[in-house]
């Protein structure tokens, strides 16, 4: 049963990706397409189209989707707490802060500056999350996502007051990315994120023996030998690297690391082997549909993505609430 599940997933994948190649605001029919794929383009104009344009913005954000699902996946085991996510963890808002810092700062060393930044803003954040729970001397992981929601709150007021006193035009241009959107990413946006995304896997795979022992208490954790203090900061370290080159790329997007892998966990278990490869697959399908929508539903206008993963994500947060409070 599961195998068929992961079948499953990969042919949606798939499917997903092929199907949104087919939208946008130029015309591109399905048998222009076809001939690309199988052949030879029938223009220079379709080639540009297809392989310049639209099948590395598919590749990013089926990647983007996949490093969003698996951190939000591995911080929800790792705190036992279903809601976690890289964006009410504060570490979206931390990467988005060190991004808009890198463009309005360093606009001549951008492409350079974008990603380190942003991963410092973000790492910025996990420190502040981690000291601001470890006053608390019971320092319950459940408390982690409180402080990340408070450091969510000022970090985002920060970047707010660095917009509202920077200069016009960069500034909203900065508002809008802050939104997301896969707009201007390129195949360079794609080398960029996808080593990241599949070295943090990699290293999570890893670590899934010691990962899983967390899901039983910390008190189980540590008679199995796990440091359970280390463990989690490993992990907000890798989801800060994997938000923040994706925020770096494509903006603001959030709530995909909380609805993927409450989805997966509920098909494949809470295993971290089964959760992370499902999320992966789960996470890229969903980002590449939601791009798909974003740049198809009202004719020659696009949506941010942001703006509709994070319409959905609030929905299915307060489903999740009321679940919690209706047990």
């Amino acid at each position: 049963m599961i195998s068929a599940r992961f079948a499953l997933l990969v042919f949606l994948s798939i499917a997903s990706i092929l199907i949104s190649l087919g939208f946008g605001s130029a015309d591109l029919s399905w048998q222009h397409i076809g001939q690309c794929l199988v052949a030879t383009c029938q223009s220079s104009l379709h080639e540009t189209l297809l392989w310049q344009i639209r099948f590395p913005r598919v590749l990013v954000g089926f990647v983007a989707g996949m490093g969003l699902a698996v951190a939000g996946g591995i911080l929800q085991n790792c705190t036992r707490n279903p809601l976690a996510d890289p964006y009410l963890f504060g570490i979206v808002a931390g990467a988005g802060l060190g991004a808009t810092i890198a463009t309005l700062v360093l606009p001549d060393w951008l492409d350079l500056a974008l990603p380190l930044v942003a991963f410092l803003g973000a790492l910025f954040a996990v420190l502040l999350v981690v000291a601001v729970n470890s006053i608390h001397s019971r320092r319950n992981p459940e408390y982690l996502l409180l402080a990340g929601v408070a450091v969510s709150f000022m970090l985002g007021a920060l970047t707010n007051f660095l917009l509202y006193m920077g200069e016009p035009f960069a500034s909203n241009r900065v508002m809008f990315w802050l939104m997301g959107s896969l707009a201007r990413v390129d195949m360079q946006s794609f080398l960029s994120i996808t080593p990241v995304v599949l070295i943090g896997i990699t290293i999570i795979l890893t670590l899934r023996r010691q990962l899983d022992a967390l899901l039983l208490s910390d008190e189980s954790a540590l008679t199995l030998g796990v440091n359970v203090v280390k463990m989690r900061i490993t992990v907000l370290v890798i989801c800060a690297a994997l938000t923040a080159i994706i925020v770096a790329h494509c903006g603001g997007v959030g709530f995909v690391g909380l609805m993927v892998p409450h989805i997966v966990r509920a098909w494949f278990g809470v295993t971290t082997n089964k959760l992370i490869a499902a999320s992966a697959l789960l996470g890229g399908c969903f980002l590449v549909s939601v791009d798909t929508l974003a740049r198809s539903a009202i004719p020659d206008q696009e949506i941010p993505i942001g703006v509709i993963t994070s319409a959905i994500g609030g929905c299915f947060f307060l489903v999740l609430m009321h679940k919690r409070n209706a047990v």
